[in-house]
């Protein structure tokens, strides 16, 4: 009885020994059917141009400027007399010289005027002259001792008042005489007529304006930048400018390059913007006018940094970041961007929280999922930024 208990023992051990052998072989053999059937990994070959290595270099730190074309010397003349206006003929685009006669105001009342104050000058003069003879009497008769003293005063007293009132007529005569003179318009610099605001017959009052004299063979950029990055510009920095032309300045048509210097800067700033104003004088000034929109950078200095393309860095998460080659994946590696300059007509941008020789996706790549698994098409092909 015994004997048979032992041996159900043992077959029911053994049962169970290769029942778990068999679930085990099994086992193994549905983890290699599903490893035969899951599909390979993919690898993504890069190009030469698919990647470059930042590179410390020497880059230009600029500031964005914009603003309208002004001459340096412009000038509105207005009528400094009131009267009829006359012999206006100069017209926009007629060019005039310093001192050319523009135009005349009707001048017979102030011709009129001159003539009366003449007269009343004369008159003066003439009691001038009694009093002077009344004084020189007086003076011999004291001096004889038939009048008093009293009596000599009050000639001196007649004769000063008489040379006062002689003296205002005359500067009388002078003030009727400028206002003749001044019926007379003239160009107070050389330019061209930019724009005619009166017309021949009309009676112009004392200001008036009569028309707009502007010099272009000198012109800056009259631009606009904010307070704070008005505190890094200087006079004498340089700046590189497109001017609009016909067509604006769309897809590079219709535009015109000119360098410029910062000549001035406003020391006060605008009220209400805060903004302040920088003029730029023009390297050249052959066919700009005078209205017509600009814009460049400014380069306010240089250093060495470590910097890539503007493209290379992504911008479609929360904080910049760029696509990095490590051990064969890409790697999103965030960044902290600085300035921005140009290089070799180029946009690069200052970066950190990257080693130098790090390689970079190139802005042209796309953006690539993180951990992806990539190939290099040959061992140069992490070229240094261009």
């Amino acid at each position: 009885m015994k004997r048979w208990i032992s041996w159900t023992i043992a077959v029911v051990a053994i049962a169970l020994v290769a029942g778990g052998a068999l679930r085990a072989v099994k086992a193994r053999k549905v983890a290699q059917g599903l490893a035969a059937s899951a599909p390979a990994e993919s690898t993504v070959t890069l190009l030469p141009a698919d990647v470059l290595r930042a590179t410390t270099r020497e880059i230009a730190q600029t500031l964005p400027v914009s603003g309208t074309l002004r001459a340096v010397e412009s000038a509105v003349v207005k009528a400094r007399v009131a009267g009829e206006l006359a012999g206006l003929t100069v017209r926009e685009g007629d060019t005039v010289k310093a001192g050319q006669l523009i135009a005349r105001i009707e001048s017979i009342e102030y011709a009129q005027r001159v003539r009366q104050a003449q007269e009343q000058a004369d008159s003066a003069a003439a009691q001038a002259e009694v009093a002077q003879r009344s004084y020189d009497n007086n003076k011999a008769l004291v001096d004889q001792g038939f009048i008093s003293r009293t009596a000599l005063d009050t000639s001196l007293s007649n004769l000063n008042a008489g040379r006062a009132t002689h003296r205002a007529a005359l500067a009388g005569v002078e003030v009727a005489r400028k206002a003749l003179n001044d019926t007379v318009v003239r160009s107070p610099i050389d330019g061209q007529v930019a724009a005619r605001l009166a017309q021949p017959g009309e009676r112009v009052a004392v200001d008036a304006k009569l028309i707009e004299v502007v010099d272009l063979r000198r012109i800056e950029l009259e631009a606009t930048i904010s307070a704070a990055d008005s505190v890094a510009v200087r006079v004498g920095q340089r700046a590189s400018l497109q001017v609009e032309s016909n067509g604006g300045l769309e897809a590079g048509k219709g535009e015109r390059r000119v360098d410029a210097t910062v000549a001035r800067i406003n020391p006060s700033a605008q009220a209400g913007s805060r903004s302040v104003l920088v003029y730029l004088a023009l390297d050249r000034s052959d066919g700009f006018r005078q209205g017509l929109f600009a814009q460049g950078r400014l380069e306010i200095g240089r250093a060495k940094e470590l910097a890539l393309p503007l493209a290379a860095v992504r911008v479609d998460k929360p904080e910049p970041y760029v696509q990095l080659v490590v051990d064969g994946r890409v790697a999103h590696k965030g960044v902290q961007t600085g300035w921005r300059g140009q290089v070799d007509g180029q946009t690069f941008v200052t970066v950190s929280g990257i080693q130098e020789g790090a390689v970079v996706l190139a802005g042209t790549v796309g953006t690539m999922r993180d951990g992806t698994a990539v190939r290099l098409a040959s061992a140069s092909a992490a070229r240094p930024a261009p």
